[in-house]
């Protein structure tokens, strides 16, 4: 009998020799093939068993997905880090198209506050000046209210010009009548200046809010009482700069003779120094809130301001005075045609009350006396560091030339004004009425991050005052004299672009709107006007023993004693 090793043996070398026979031999017959397909289908359950063989298979499966979608993942990410700078871009396209005709949700009585700069690449050139030591003083004194006893007599006032020289006279005609106890009537408004436009006070004005504001100051009345009504006015224009003690004397006995006077000029008749300070806090009073414009104007205002911050970003309010009525005032016509050159000289003539009809042009850009021209602004922004996607709102009329606004539009695409930004129907009351469009800008311009001006204009003095009564907003006063120089010596290749951005950008380091006191001049035609700086005035700086009682105090206590 054979022992179980000798049979394990045996049985292992039979099946090793059928094995070999099966795997190589192909004389195999037909029946023994059929034979060893029959056991290895018998056995295939057992193979599909889980756990076992079908286990691994899926397991190898599952791995060689994952490895798929890794090598997917990898391409995916090199695909986006190629387009990335075309979707960028796509993006900003998109978005300007957009972005003026997008109405948002927002409480019409409220603006989005100024974005944090600190969230924006060089958030230097976005950030306002240093003035925490400053602080609004334009409140009067109980002193100060008005006297109450029977008026010396009724002021009516021709406000002139456009619509922030007629804002800054009224506001002097308010001081001038309470310097003589007299009463004020509503003004009426220029409607024969350059843009004919036929708005009175009460379009552009809220007038109520005016009366109830300056209640305490002086009487302010809708219309002439019925006792005075049927009285032939004095017909006068003031001596432009006069000091109080002017009105205080001639015009008083004059006014007290003739009971009612009419004020044909208003505009600079009242001196920007030399006067009381309880009459400068007045003026303030009367131009930075006395004279707030209609709630539709307002209104509006807001939510262009709100669009043009849509997506958290800081915008610049640019006064580009390139207009026609200004360059034919100026005789400046740089970068303009011959033909156009024409046409503003035969303007210039045609309008009388402009004195000065032969002017050199070239001579008056080299004194820095001309509107920039839209490429002098695009390269001026580009040169402080200002990127392209910077957000413009012009706050002007339309652009003269044939180039127009092309020469900025090109360096900055996102330009924009209120017929781009506001809707069609948001405009329609304001149509051929440019004073009322102007008091639209005006709100856009107080209210935006910074203003840049390109000519020193009535326009420019008044929002530059405002903003600095705000708590001195940035504000650019670009150094026209040295500039022209700079950038005829960039054309002419003379100077590096790196040498023409680092001169322009010292030079304007110390002219951002910061706090300084009122330039006096040798005349009051050529000094500082009181409404672009209301410092001092209306304006005081903290001594050191206020800002020692600020500190000790808590903060809602300090934040009213402001």
């Amino acid at each position: 009998m054979s022992s179980p090793q000798d049979n394990f043996c045996s049985t292992a070398s039979s099946y090793m020799t059928r094995r070999r026979v099966i795997d190589y031999g192909f004389n195999t017959s037909m029946t023994t093939r059929a034979a060893l397909l029959h056991k290895r289908v018998r056995h295939l359950p057992e193979l599909l068993r889980p756990g076992r063989i079908l286990g691994r298979w899926l397991f190898v499966g599952l791995m060689f997905l994952a490895f798929l979608t890794m090598l997917a993942k990898f391409a995916l990410l090199n695909s986006l880090q190629k387009l990335e700078p075309k979707l960028i871009i796509k993006r900003h396209t998109i978005m300007n198209h957009l972005r003026a005709y997008r109405v948002l949700q927002d409480s019409p009585n409220s603006v989005r506050s100024p974005p944090s700069t600190q969230k924006f690449p060089n958030s230097d050139i976005w950030m306002k000046p240093e003035s925490d030591n400053f602080f609004k003083c334009h409140q009067p004194s109980r002193s100060e209210t008005r006297n109450v006893k029977a008026t010396n007599g009724y002021v009516l006032v021709h406000a002139n010009g456009g619509l922030n020289q007629m804002k800054t006279g009224i506001s002097d005609m308010v001081a001038i009548t309470k310097i003589m106890n007299a009463t004020l009537v509503l003004p009426s408004l220029d409607h024969a200046s350059f843009w004919t436009d036929p708005s009175d006070f009460k379009d552009i004005f809220n007038w109520k809010h005016f009366i109830e504001t300056l209640r305490d100051d002086v009487e302010i009345l809708e219309l002439l009482p019925q006792e005075v009504a049927a009285i032939k006015p004095l017909h006068k224009p003031p001596v432009s700069w006069s000091k109080p003690s002017y009105y205080r004397k001639d015009i008083l006995s004059l006014l007290k003779k003739h009971r009612v006077i009419q004020f044909t000029h208003s505009d600079s008749r009242l001196a920007n120094n030399g006067v009381d300070a309880s009459i400068q806090r007045l003026r303030c009073r009367a131009m930075y809130e006395g004279l707030r414009f209609t709630e539709e104007i307002e209104e509006l205002g807001r939510k262009i301001v709100n669009r043009l911050r849509v997506n958290g970003e800081p915008f610049i309010a640019l006064h580009l005075r390139y207009e026609k009525d200004m360059l034919a005032f100026t005789g400046c016509s740089h970068n303009l045609t011959k033909a156009e050159n024409k046409e503003l000289r035969r303007m210039r003539i045609k309008v009388k009350h402009w004195k000065e009809k032969n002017i050199n042009g070239t001579d008056r850009r080299l004194e820095g006396l001309c509107p920039m021209t839209p490429r002098e602004v695009a390269v001026f922004l580009e040169a402080m560091g200002y990127p392209s996607e910077t957000t413009i709102y012009i706050v002007a009329g339309q652009i003269y030339g044939s180039n127009g606004i092309n020469a900025l539009r090109d360096k900055y695409p996102k330009v924009y004004t209120h017929l781009t930004v506001a809707k069609e129907v948001e405009l329609q009351p304001f149509m051929n009425r440019q004073n009322k469009l102007a008091a639209l800008d005006y709100v856009v311009a107080v209210e935006s991050d910074i203003f840049l001006h390109s000519y020193d204009g009535n326009m420019a003095k008044a929002v530059t005052g405002h903003r600095k009564f705000e708590g001195y907003r940035k504000t650019i006063n670009p150094d026209k004299y040295h500039f022209v120089r700079l950038i005829d010596q960039l054309d002419s290749g003379q100077i590096s672009w790196d040498k023409f951005s680092s001169e322009l950008k010292t030079l304007h380091r110390d002219r951002i709107g910061g706090p300084r006191h009122r330039l006096p001049g040798e005349s009051p035609r050529v000094e500082e006007n009181f409404y672009a700086n209301p410092f001092p005035g209306c304006i005081c700086e903290k001594s050191e023993a206020h800002m020692s009682k600020m500190s000790s105090l808590p903060q809602g206590q300090a934040s009213g004693l402001r």
